[in-house]
């Protein structure tokens, strides 16, 4: 009873309360990496943006002055990952506090002897266990200059991860994917980039992503949406579990937006 009253109440927020099409043309326009989806994409696309701009709130912070476009491009790419899951996926939490630039995270943590350590941290952004997200307004638009990299879907994926308690990399899987095949591309994906970072070696990816198993998918869904040619050559068994997991194929649009610019296909064997 419940959930048909939420679809009812967000069906009729979108009948009186949808972006309007010029300010959200106007954000597709100028985001190259959204232009190979279709118009029922984008169309779906929108309808998201316009619930998750509904049910979170943007808190602006340190002086941030906030503007309408700002909300628009952030929900944008926070509803990208789950364009074809539901806004359900993001529930337990409200808002977004963006700041101007970095900003200074305090965490405590007790280690293995029992000593309780404060340690302060600068961030460009943060998911917070139960609470909101926060983010850099300096890196996020940074970030959608850099070919694979994405702050808003980063903290978007830590929230995916946090859905099943530890971010630990490994989100709520659908009931026709199986743990031991995800663990096992993940696995061994992970082990490999540690191993070169350990040896100094530059990356393909952002090095940040062996930090930790929950880093790493962190940032393989960012390269995932913006990079699919780099990540599928990288870890194919890791494009092929995101594929299933976020329930789209962004190789697919980056053909569709070569094809369009006369470029050819990016990939080959890939419709």
């Amino acid at each position: 009873m419940a959930g048909w009253l939420q679809n009812w109440r967000r069906r009729r927020w979108l009948e009186r309360s949808s972006i309007a099409e010029p300010e959200w043309r106007a954000t597709v326009a100028c985001q190259r990496r959204l232009a190979g989806l279709t118009a029922t994409e984008l169309a779906r696309l929108r309808d998201c943006s316009t619930l998750f701009l509904h049910e979170k709130t943007l808190e602006p912070a340190g002086g941030l002055e906030l503007t309408p476009d700002m909300g628009l491009l952030i929900a944008a790419y926070a509803c990208l990952p789950i364009l074809n899951l539901g806004l359900d996926y993001y529930r337990g939490w409200h808002s977004i506090i963006l700041y101007p630039a970095g900003f200074l995270a305090h965490h405590e943590y007790t280690d293995a002897t029992g000593l309780v350590h404060r340690v302060q941290r600068c961030l460009i952004g943060e998911a917070w266990e139960r609470g909101p997200v926060v983010l850099s307004w300096a890196d996020v638009a940074d970030t959608l200059k850099a070919p694979g990299e994405n702050v808003v879907i980063h903290e978007m994926a830590h929230k995916l991860d946090r859905l099943t308690g530890e971010v630990n990399g490994l989100p709520p899987l659908h009931r026709d994917m199986k743990i031991a095949d995800w663990s096992r591309a993940f696995t061994a994906a992970y082990e490999h980039l540690c191993r070169e970072v350990d040896r100094g070696r530059p990356t393909a990816l952002d090095p940040y992503a062996a930090e930790s198993p929950g880093e790493f998918f962190a940032v393989v869904s960012e390269a995932f949406f913006g990079a699919p040619d780099l990540t599928i050559q990288l870890y194919p068994d890791v494009y092929q579990q995101l594929k299933v997991f976020y329930r789209q194929d962004p190789l697919v649009w980056m053909n569709r937006i070569a094809i369009d610019s006369g470029i050819d296909r990016l990939s080959p064997g890939v419709e």
